[in-house]
């Protein structure tokens, strides 16, 4: 993996509010839970401390950050999303793969056809689904697609590109 890439932030929760008078906030999770997020001594590059953190039995979780004394203090990090570097993120098992390492590579076919790159990676609930931005149109108009993240649909994908089934870049 480059050098870039190891040093990108990836985002593992946005505080949603303040929880309580004492400084605690409530955050929106997007990685693999709690637990994933307690393995982080400082999150923002270190502007941040978790004092402590614990699951809110509703999918997200309550934190305490050495940082913020009171609920106005919580309040002022809404919206603020906690983030580490690349490289502080465990090691991957083959096939796995974080959303942060596919955005922004390009996508070919199994033909050899560069079509695009990954701009976002979603999940409704199915499993992960990568959208893919076509280059711009002679309009002027990017156009961006769908592809699932299954076996059939992605034949592979490296530090530099994605490889897609024909039939889906169509």
């Amino acid at each position: 993996m480059s050098d870039d890439r190891t040093k990108r932030a990836v985002t593992l929760a946005v505080v949603t509010g303040a929880h309580g008078v004492t400084g605690e906030v409530r955050l929106k999770l997007f990685g693999e839970g709690v637990a994933a997020l307690k393995r982080y001594k400082a999150f923002n590059g270190g502007s941040l401390t978790p004092k402590s953190i614990r699951d809110d039995n509703k999918g997200g979780a309550i934190a305490r950050f050495a940082e913020v004394s009171d609920r106005n203090a919580a309040e002022a990090l809404r919206g603020t999303e906690l983030t580490v570097s690349r490289a502080e993120m465990p090691p991957l098992a083959m096939g796995e793969y974080y959303h942060a390492d596919l955005i922004g590579l390009s996508v070919v076919t199994d033909a050899g056809e560069t079509i695009g790159a990954v701009v976002s990676v979603e999940n409704f609930g199915a499993g992960d689904v990568l959208e893919i931005e076509r280059p711009t149109t002679d309009e002027g108009k990017p156009t961006r697609f769908m592809v699932p993240m299954t076996p059939e649909a992605v034949h592979g994908w490296d530090d530099d590109t994605v490889t897609v089934a024909s039939v889906f870049a169509e």
